[in-house]
């Protein structure tokens, strides 16, 4: 037991993929390089529904061995258990979960601590926060009104008791805190004393830098040209950007500096995280990719998935398109949707001078899925997805803003349509009977000549080099993580298959200071983009295969890039190095500071 290695990771997405995290648990729970290198995992998360039967708390292929929460006292852990549940008036499901890769057949079984937190024990509850603010500074009592920052301080001390009960608290043990909400669990284990816990925070993003770069019309425009500024001036975010206490996420963020080690998916998340505070210059900070698919498949397959996305396009426009441009994506401000059309209105010209077409399909909602039975009435009632009605269950109100952007786009276009498909899944059954039989969600990756993701923030981005290995030429911006790990396995060596845009080029502007820089607004941006999405264009027209030969080239070059940046390699190359230094001897006494 004591030799055991050891990972908890304490996320969001314990019970089932949400987003970025849950990609990143399905790439390190199907990984024989993580498997080999980490004996036993455990998710933790609060549970945040006890709606529903037992079988569905973990999610498909789910096995709940234990749950106070629906009556299932399982003998072989209620010892565990009881006693714990008891002290902090707290439900308890625990299981397993099961993560399957169909391409590669490597399986795993992680498990998996569900901990119902509603009815938490005040007196617990309240000492525990007393004691993050003498020893971390953090201030709950501003904070606590929010449920988002609530429960996840509410977790951390039956998560620490359970690990315990588990017996995850007697080898080499390293708790992963996957962004903000692993936090409290984190400086829990620091404060725990006789226990030799691990900790590392799992930085996604930086909330903080995300909240600026959204909100600012200057977007990352101004952002990252003001921090890389501040880097020289030796300034920090509350000295630029005004005091950012007031933002839980923030506070929990800024508690990083106390963890081990923290790793940063992106080389701006490390940047942005030194931008926070003094105290993270000398924090060890490593960088630590994402992964990305990487799947070999030949030219007849890519064109038989190509063919299907034709037809599709043929069904729903009456005409088949020279080329398939995609962006699957979720339906939010940092996406920089709008670049798409930009880049798109400029493509038009040179396909109408070629004499040639193409539809974007852009993939992406903001709600959840719609049923199939309002798909088909959608369908055929008014011709979803090419029109669209505001009002469930078509347009949410972020989408009837960006739909009347697809349809300016469209009346003013000729060679190139664009399709919104407000709706997740990529089948019959998901998106209609116009859909070609056969059709699956894997082909609008395999299929697409382009696939854009022209982000303002982006900590890594592996929806954009999704179709990557699959010969698609991928256009993402120079802030996207995945744009530097490229960098890394290119030795900084441009490839065709990659199309990086600069939004964050000033050009002709001259800007002396911060002060000047932080000036930089929409008008300033908008001309930016309209410069840097022409030079995008040219070279979307200039990249895309003229015959078999470029696209057998595409397709080979793609999957040799994708191979050097899978999980695997991620594992292999920074991961399990990060993990050997964090179980090397320690010195006894706990390595953090108390706050002033």
């Amino acid at each position: 037991m004591a030799d055991e290695n050891i990972v908890v990771h304490v996320t969001h997405e314990a019970a089932g993929k949400i987003g970025g995290i849950g990609a990143v648990l399905q790439g390190f729970f199907t990984c024989p390089s993580y498997l080999e290198a980490v004996q036993r995992s455990i998710l933790i998360s609060p549970l945040f529904t006890t709606e529903g039967p037992t079988e569905s708390r973990l999610g498909e292929g789910g096995e709940v061995l234990y749950s106070s929460v629906d009556g299932l006292i399982t003998p072989g852990y209620s010892p565990a258990f009881r006693r714990l549940e008891s002290l902090y008036n707290v439900g308890i499901v625990y299981g397993r979960r099961t993560f399957f890769d169909e391409h590669t057949g490597v399986r795993s079984t992680p498990e998996v601590l569900l901990i119902d937190v509603r009815y938490m024990d005040t007196g617990m509850l309240n000492d525990f926060k007393r004691r993050l603010f003498e020893e971390f500074g953090v201030q709950s009592h501003l904070y606590e009104r929010l449920w988002e920052y609530e429960q996840y301080v509410r977790l951390a001390p039956p998560a620490i008791a359970a690990l315990k009960a588990l017996r995850m608290a007697e080898g080499r043990t390293t708790i992963l805190a996957h962004e903000f909400m692993g936090m409290p669990t984190a400086l829990a284990a620091i404060l725990e004393p006789y226990c030799n816990f691990r900790t590392v925070f799992y930085a996604h993003e930086v909330a903080t830098v995300r909240r600026i770069v959204e909100e600012h019309p200057g977007h990352d425009t101004m952002f990252y040209n003001v921090m890389q500024q501040a880097h020289r001036d030796k300034l920090c975010v509350n000295e630029v950007f005004g005091n950012q206490h007031t933002y839980f996420k923030h506070a929990l963020v800024e508690a990083a500096k106390y963890c081990d080690r923290i790793c940063a998916v992106g080389d701006y998340v490390a940047d942005e995280l030194r931008f926070l505070s003094p105290d993270f210059e000398s924090a060890a900070i490593d960088t630590v990719y994402n992964g990305v698919p990487a799947y070999e498949i030949t030219r007849a397959q890519k064109q038989a998935a190509k063919e299907k996305l034709q037809r599709y396009c043929q069904n729903l426009l009456d005409f088949t398109p020279d080329y398939v441009f995609t962006h699957v994506t979720r339906l939010v401000r940092s996406k920089g949707l709008w670049r798409d059309l930009r880049v798109l209105h400029e493509i038009e010209k040179g396909l109408r001078a070629q004499d040639k077409t193409a539809v974007f399909i852009l993939l992406s909602t903001e709600v959840s899925r719609r049923r199939s039975c309002d798909i088909s009435t959608m369908e055929a009632g008014y011709g979803w997805p090419v029109a669209h009605r505001e009002g469930w269950p078509d347009l949410s109100g972020g989408e009837a803003d960006f739909h009347t952007a697809i349809q300016q786009f469209n009346a003013r276009s000729r060679n190139v349509k664009a399709i919104f498909i407000n709706q997740f899944g990529f089948d019959q059954r998901s998106c209609g009977r116009q859909i070609p039989d056969g059709m699956e969600f894997l082909d609008i990756r395999k299929g697409t000549d382009v696939e854009f993701g022209q982000s303002i923030y982006e900590p890594f981005g592996i929806a954009q080099f999704e179709p990557l290995t699959f010969g698609g030429l991928c256009v993402v911006t120079n802030v996207c993580g995945c744009t530097g790990f490229l960098r890394d396995v290119t030795a900084g060596r441009e490839v065709r298959n990659v199309i990086v845009a600069d939004y964050t080029k000033l050009a002709d502007y001259p800007y002396a200071d911060i002060e000047d820089l932080q000036q930089i607004n929409r008008k300033v941006r908008d001309h930016i983009e309209a410069v840097e999405g022409a030079r995008v264009a040219q070279e979307v027209l200039g990249r895309l295969p003229k015959n078999n030969a470029e696209l057998d080239s595409l397709i080979c070059d793609g999957y040799r890039l994708a191979h050097n940046m899978s999980w695997d390699v991620v594992v292999r190359k920074y991961l399990v190095n990060d993990l050997a230094r964090l179980t090397e001897p320690q010195p006894e006494s706990k390595n953090y500071r108390k706050a002033s």
